[in-house]
């Protein structure tokens, strides 16, 4: 399967970076993408592991919940 580079910007909106096939090559990608657009608000470059560009975004645009927050914090 391969590692997909989105550049993910708010209300859901998907920019396809890149495909590799190994971790290392899209991490370091990422990397270099999250300094160069240091400057945008709001854009976030995240990597996901999927067996397809399909299954890539909808794993991006899937709701997570938060972990709930323990009564010490």
């Amino acid at each position: 399967m391969p590692y997909f580079v989105y550049a993910v910007r708010p209300f859901a909106q998907l920019e396809r970076l890149g495909e590799f096939p190994a971790f290392k090559d899209a991490s370091a990608f990422a990397k270099a993408e999250r300094s160069a657009r240091a400057g945008e608000a709001g854009t976030q470059v995240r990597v996901m592991f999927a067996d397809t560009e399909l299954a890539a975004e909808d794993l991006l645009l899937q709701v997570r919940d938060r972990p709930a927050e323990s009564p010490d914090d």
